[in-house]
């Protein structure tokens, strides 16, 4: 039950997830530092991929962002990476609450016994 397929996606997705709340926290502590460009963490496509394959183990990659650049060289845009925040957090607590149903699951079994 806790090789599954699903169980190693659901792990996969809450750390790249967590890698991504990291990120982004340095991307806003960054905002006003000159030069700074701000990172992104990517690893839908490939756990979709991963999952299609019948694996459900993924690593998720951080890598530069490409978007445009102010005068000071950085490219961090508060109002992009407060949505993203925003976005992480509600997919985080999903997958949690979905993560912890074979759990709870187990625990009302063992309960009634």
């Amino acid at each position: 039950m806790f090789d599954s397929v699903t169980s190693m996606a659901m792990e996969s997705a809450l750390d790249g997830l967590a890698l991504r709340q990291r990120a982004i926290a340095n991307n806003i502590a960054n905002v006003n530092t000159p030069g700074y460009q701000a990172r992104r963490v990517d690893f839908e496509a490939a756990l979709s991929r991963s999952v299609a394959n019948g694996n459900g183990r993924n690593t998720a990659t951080t890598a530069t962002s490409l978007e445009p650049t102010r005068l000071d060289g950085s490219n961090v845009n508060l109002d992009t990476e407060t949505l993203s925040n925003i976005d992480t957090v509600l997919r985080f607590q999903f997958a949690t609450q979905a993560a912890s149903g074979p759990f709870n699951s187990i625990r009302t079994a063992l309960r009634s016994n």
